[in-house]
């Protein structure tokens, strides 16, 4: 029978949640020998139900396990248990690890340092902006960063890594072959390509609102630490920071405009303690990383080189705070119809960004 088979019944045993599970498998070494287990071994694990013992002696064949394990070879889905190698050394020792992972591209010992970033899911342009620049930050100083894949800020942490051609790290609150938000599919295929799509749901499961909480704390859990940019007094980022704290993570916020619903949950964090952050270099001074600093100072090299004296004449007078149209044509001194070429030269190359009203900011500082 197919070693996944055991995994997957166990998780269908009436009592046995994430902790029994794991219980259960420290101590019988896998799930195929908890079904073999004696009643009267059974009964040494603390905190293991009657009704679970019982269960678990009647139990039988059930054809929505082989319909599981057909759907994840057709769809290409990796499994990693617990026992694996690749299972996450960071989420396993979290109290209530997923007993095995469904997993579209890879997970690696480069995701040892990840670094979690979630907010609003309406989030604004400011939200926007600072999330795509910190990501990109740490993604190009060898961080993984890992995001929940839901509209807003979630997107954005992934799009900047994904700009720095770093490696990030989808947690669904769905089944891995059910992509929410449906907008998402070409960021689900980016993501699966650099780095993973991960879940603990079975194949097929939707996005029910009661599985995002139990999305959160892998999404924590795996990390380093967990930033919340733009969230309200009730947003679920303000559970993934809990979550983060009780799984002994640092927590960090980007402070935002006092006026905005989006930012009493942020400032409620940082009121209780967590870290401001302004540029990721804040994040990096505190947890200590040494990543690949270099590669961030060559990529800068490198847009330096590659920039020709026109572009770069403009390129040097935007900044992170936008600049209308207007008033670079007026600094650069050069036509407006060479202004604009040069402008959409650099947007292509993702060195900047346009925002409403043809503002424009740099996404990398160079």
């Amino acid at each position: 029978m197919h070693d996944l088979y055991y995994w997957i019944a166990l998780r269908t045993v009436f009592g046995i949640g994430n902790i029994n599970y794991k219980n259960l498998i420290t101590h019988f070494g896998g799930p195929e020998n908890v079904f073999h287990a004696r009643p009267d071994e059974l009964e040494q694990i603390e905190g293991i139900p009657v009704r679970a013992i019982a269960s678990l002696r009647n139990f039988k064949p059930d054809k929505t396990i082989d319909k599981e394990l057909d759907l994840i070879d057709k769809q290409a889905v990796t499994v990693i248990t617990l026992n694996d190698a690749a299972y996450p050394d960071s989420l396993k020792n979290i109290y209530d690890p997923p007993p095995f992972l469904y997993v579209k591209g890879a997970l690696s010992r480069h995701d040892d340092t990840a670094f979690a970033i979630v907010g609003s899911r309406n989030a604004s342009e400011y939200g926007i902006t600072a999330t795509e620049r910190i990501s990109r930050e740490l993604a190009l100083h060898g961080l993984t960063i890992v995001s929940g894949m839901a509209r807003g800020i979630d997107s954005c942490a992934h799009y900047g890594a994904l700009s720095a051609k770093g490696r990030t790290i989808a947690v669904l609150g769905s089944g891995i072959d059910v992509i929410y938000p449906p907008e998402n599919r070409r960021l689900y295929e980016a993501i699966t390509g650099h780095g993973a799509v991960i879940s603990e749901f079975p194949m097929g499961t939707k996005p029910n609102a009661y599985n995002f909480p139990a999305r959160n704390r892998i999404i924590s859990g795996l990390s380093l630490g967990v930033l919340v940019v733009e969230a309200s007094l009730h947003s679920g980022s303000l559970i993934t920071a809990q979550l983060a704290l009780d799984q002994g993570r640092d927590v960090f916020a980007v402070p935002g405009n006092v006026h905005s619903y989006k930012s009493k949950g942020t400032h409620k964090l940082l009121k209780d303690g967590a870290r401001l952050v302004e540029s990721a270099q804040d994040i990096l001074d505190e947890i200590r990383v040494n990543g690949s600093v270099t590669a961030m100072r060559q990529e800068r090299e490198d847009i330096h080189l590659d920039l020709s004296n026109e572009v770069r004449s403009v390129y040097t007078l935007l900044s992170e705070e936008p600049l209308q149209i207007d008033e670079i044509i007026l600094k650069s001194g050069i036509t407006s119809s060479q202004v604009s070429a040069l402008l959409l030269e650099l947007e292509l190359s993702g060195l900047i960004k346009q925002l409403p009203g043809k503002h424009f900011i740099k996404t990398i500082p160079v």
